[in-house]
């Protein structure tokens, strides 16, 4: 009895992972739609130290804030013990008190939409970092020194 025929085995082709999407985007990269990619790691790490720089200001912006708050009220509180003590009267809801309520909501306020600001900017800044390009990262070190070095002498200009 003879055998059947038999067929040659022949391989699949191989599985290949599917080509990377065309498109401007580089791996590592902050998404900025430049046609080079040297122009676009210089474009991002710009950007990033720009941001780094507007952070050290907001930071420097609530220390002014703050300062300027506390002397006001301080002073205004002042001077409202004082004409108390001198019209010897017991009532609380004056103008200038009203007034300065009004004040130190405004103040408050304030100082909370720049630590709403601060705070984006610094997750912005991280997630910039957390790209692991180390150009970028450069990029944020050299932007909080340029920022501390122009801001914070402004904190002692009263």
């Amino acid at each position: 009895m003879a055998s059947p025929p038999t067929k040659p085995l022949t391989m699949p082709p191989p599985i290949r992972p599917p080509p990377p999407p065309a498109g401007p985007g580089f791996a590592g990269q902050l998404p900025f739609v430049i046609s080079k990619p040297h122009s676009s790691v210089a474009l991002s790490v710009l950007v990033v130290l720009l941001l780094a720089v507007l952070y050290e200001g907001i930071k420097v912006g609530k220390a002014r804030l703050l300062h300027q708050a506390l002397t006001s009220l301080s002073i205004s509180t002042s001077q409202q013990l004082i004409e108390e003590t001198d019209q010897n009267s017991s009532s609380s809801d004056s103008p200038q008190v009203s007034r300065t309520r009004l004040r130190w909501f405004l103040c408050h306020f304030s100082q909370s939409l720049l630590h709403v600001a601060q705070v984006v900017i610094g997750y912005f800044m991280m997630l910039a970092v957390m790209s692991y390009n180390t150009w970028i990262f450069f990029g944020v070190v050299l932007g909080s020194g340029v920022g501390y070095y122009l801001a914070y002498p402004l904190l002692s200009m009263t």
